[in-house]
């Protein structure tokens, strides 16, 4: 008489997370577009093969049932200001509400983001174009990392956006070593922003191995004119949202008048929410770094189920509305969904 096969169960639970400081998604890393900036990095393992023994067994067993059950929390990190641009520190979660692709999600947890580690990527334009104020720029930068980076939990690394992306000083609590990385970028050359930027999002952050919640943040300085990337400024801006990577730009032009190049700042720091910062004095440089690291210590964290949710690699829009009307809420634009 033949055995009697018992049904057997099997529950794949998957965890999907979209953490704009804590974490990332587990399936973040996705394929880059098909230009992507030198160097390129890494290779893709062969998958690995299942034991013929356990094939012959799956194939025998007609009986098993597979169950999928997907957890969607997405994460994102915001700022709050008031009228006159002064930040908000004391709102409750009531305060708040959450559209995720246009349709109400579900709070799950609220939270002031004030000692979250930070990660942060200095990206310093060492083009022709700012020889006449290097030596000021970098003066700035690095009271900047002396002011943001203690030792301890905040890290951070230097790129300079020459003609290829150069890391001067990698990820490092010391802010020595970023003194000396950012005292390594020498003026000269031409400008490829997009691709330093894109390579600090994939390489440096999206691949950066975590063992907690952190917030991810990149401050570009630059004066926004790019001649030399391989990646396009909109791909630029997808691989920041893939890293979940707010970008602050602090541009370098002094002439007085908003140029093209200002233009597309504004478009990369607003894309994933965070601010540009234009600075037509030097000595108004200083103030710019002021500011963002005093954001940086100012802002709040929602985790929400979004309704409807698909894990189709879409694009999702995410907004973030204040009760009042007379508070302006900031935050990244939206988030790729993993795709299984």
């Amino acid at each position: 008489m033949k055995s009697r096969i018992f049904p057997l169960l099997i529950v794949l639970v998957a965890l999907v997370g979209v953490i704009a400081g804590p974490g990332t998604w587990a399936a973040a890393a996705q394929t880059p577009p098909a230009t992507t900036p030198p160097p390129a990095t890494g290779h893709t393992p062969a998958p690995a093969q299942a034991p013929a023994g356990d094939a012959n067994k799956a194939e025998a067993d007609e009986s098993v049932t597979t169950l999928k059950k997907t957890v969607t929390e997405v994460r994102v990190v915001f700022t709050v200001t008031d009228r006159h641009g002064h930040y908000i520190k004391d709102l409750k979660r009531d305060n708040f509400r959450v559209l995720d692709d246009q349709k109400p999600a579900e709070l799950r947890s609220f939270r002031s983001e004030t000692d979250l580690p930070l990660q942060v990527g200095l990206l310093v334009d060492a083009s022709n174009s700012v020889r006449d104020r290097f030596k000021f720029e970098q003066d700035a930068a690095i009271e900047f990392l002396n002011s943001v980076i203690p030792p301890g939990n905040d890290k951070a690394f230097v790129v300079g956006c020459d003609a290829t992306p150069e890391v001067t000083q990698d990820l490092t609590d010391s802010t020595e070593h970023l003194s000396t990385g950012v005292r390594m970028l020498r003026a000269g050359g031409g400008t490829a922003m997009y691709d330093a930027l894109y390579y600090a999002c994939r390489d440096k952050l999206l691949k950066q191995e975590q063992t907690g919640p952190v917030r991810r943040a990149i401050i570009l300085l630059s004066d926004g004119e790019d001649n030399l990337s391989h990646v396009t400024r909109e791909e630029a801006i997808e691989m920041a949202a893939r890293a979940e990577v707010i970008v602050y730009t602090i541009s370098t032009n002094i002439s007085g008048m908003k140029g093209s190049g200002d233009k597309v700042l504004e478009r990369i720091a607003d894309a994933t929410g965070g601010r540009a910062f234009f600075p037509f004095q030097m000595r108004e440089m200083s103030d710019a770094f002021l500011s963002i690291q005093e954001e940086l210590r100012s802002q709040y964290a929602v985790a929400y189920k979004p309704a409807d949710f698909v894990a189709d690699g879409r694009y999702r829009t995410i907004q973030i509305m204040s009760q009042d009307k007379g508070l302006k809420v900031r935050t990244r634009k939206g988030y790729y969904a993993p795709k299984q």
